[in-house]
């Protein structure tokens, strides 16, 4: 009788390994800005449409179907594939930016300024975050400047008691400027820019006037306006830094006290709210004028 050989139990073909996910990437460019590549894995992006789609499938209304009562599958067929996109980024990009600073041991100043790449299905996303942290501020012979100037305040001629004048305060700012080293991250002054650019189309919009006709009265370029706003804000930054180093070094504090105070002199309830929401910013506020009252008196 001839011997039968057992047929080889089929073997299952091993499991692919999910890819590694790419480590983020820290770039810093010479004047300070934080460059962060942040790459957002098939799977994720994957995990997470599914839940922005089963989200946005409630809100659709299907003919033949209660609002929000379609399957899931016909839901979906009817959502714009960009406003899925845009949510998914939504609920990722702000995760693994924070993800990556708490790794890094980052210490920004300011919200990141975020840059996708293009997306494609099917493939990993990266996007890129710039940001900045506080610069290192080295001040120049602030008080001395600043003595300079107050000294011929100080000076009284009999008679003549009124005559004397305090420095203008714009004086003041570019004695405490002179001799100051500081690099202003350029993505920072671009946000400031950005700010106060933005405050210029407001008003312009109240006057009744168009950008192309505010230009045309000022006789300026779009190229010009905005390099003048860059370089406004570069200097408005670097004033508040280098105050803020005085009263590091002056040890100038505002306690609690004298916040409640400034939130009780607002001019309305609408104001008063919006001081009691920043009582962090208004500290800052007040502290920088606290530093220029002292340097006031020097």
């Amino acid at each position: 009788m001839a011997k039968t050989t057992a047929k080889p139990e089929p073997q299952e073909a091993p499991k692919a390994e999910p890819a590694a996910k790419k480590a983020p990437v820290i770039e810093r460019l010479p004047d300070g800005t934080i460059k962060i590549a942040i790459t957002l894995s098939q799977e994720e992006i994957a995990k997470t449409g599914n839940i922005v789609i089963e989200e946005l499938a409630k809100q659709v209304t299907v003919a033949g179907f209660r609002p929000g009562k379609a399957p899931k599958d016909v839901a979906a067929s009817h959502l714009n594939p960009d406003n899925v996109r845009e949510e998914i980024l939504k609920k990722l990009l702000p995760a693994a930016y924070m993800k990556v600073v708490e790794q890094q041991q980052l210490r920004p100043i300011m919200n990141p300024k975020m840059h996708v790449e293009k997306i494609e299905e099917g493939k990993d996303w990266t996007f890129y975050a710039m940001t900045a942290e506080m610069p290192k501020v080295e001040v120049g012979p602030y008080q001395e400047n600043v003595k300079k100037l107050t000294a011929k305040s100080k000076i009284i001629i009999p008679g003549k008691e009124n005559e004397a004048q305090k420095p203008a305060m714009e004086d003041i700012m570019k004695a405490i400027l002179e001799g100051t080293k500081v690099q202003i991250p350029g993505v920072l002054v671009e946000q400031e820019a950005d700010r106060l650019l933005s405050q210029l189309l407001n008003d312009i919009k109240r006057l009744g006037l168009s950008l192309d006709q505010y230009l045309a009265t000022t006789n300026r370029k779009p190229e010009d306006l905005r390099a003048e706003y860059a370089k406004r804000a570069e200097e408005d930054i670097k004033l508040e830094f280098v105050l803020q180093k005085i009263s590091e070094l002056e040890k100038i504090a505002v306690d609690e006290r004298e916040i409640e105070e400034a939130i009780q002199k607002a001019k309305d309830p609408v104001e008063k709210q919006q001081m009691e929401a920043n009582r962090y910013l208004l500290a800052g506020i007040l502290r920088q004028q606290k530093t220029l009252d002292l340097l006031m008196t020097l």
